[in-house]
């Protein structure tokens, strides 16, 4: 399971010209999902993002996580993420898990994330999504997760 986590002052999706996601500070999680991952992986994940120290204290270190600042997550799903890059000059989604198993452990990390983190925002899983972010630093991570 792949994670790219970015720093953000704000950040927002938008489906058909409506917004369905927005949060101010805190996490834009762009999520790649892969034929191996379970839910075991995507705990480990959640896990390590909530505790993730990328937010300054107030000597501007990276000292503090999502939760010590109240900050918020957006999750969006991308399968791109999952891409091999590495023959040619057109990618590979072989390693991307199938829709149907991609969808559901999307939506379990979703949920396991509300159930231990107050402000949770999404995009639509598999939809047409515009993602505008005001990405703070820059900060980004990529992690990820076996």
């Amino acid at each position: 399971m792949l994670g790219l986590l970015q720093r953000v002052s704000t950040a927002s999706v938008t489906v058909d010209n409506a917004i369905v996601g927005k949060i101010d500070q805190g996490i834009l999680l762009l999520l790649g999902i892969q034929k191996n991952d379970t839910t075991e992986t995507a705990d480990k994940l959640i896990d390590k993002i909530l505790a993730y120290r990328l937010f300054s204290d107030e000597n501007h270190k990276m000292n503090y996580n999502l939760q010590q600042i109240a900050g918020g997550i957006l999750v969006v799903s991308q399968f791109t993420l999952a891409a091999d890059t590495n023959k040619g000059l057109r990618p590979s989604f072989s390693s991307a898990a199938p829709p149907a198993q991609a969808k559901e452990l999307y939506d379990y990390l979703v949920e396991q994330l509300r159930r231990k983190h107050p402000i949770v925002e999404t995009g639509i899983f598999a939809a047409d999504m515009k993602v505008a972010l005001v990405n703070d630093g820059p900060v980004t991570f990529m992690l990820e997760m076996q």
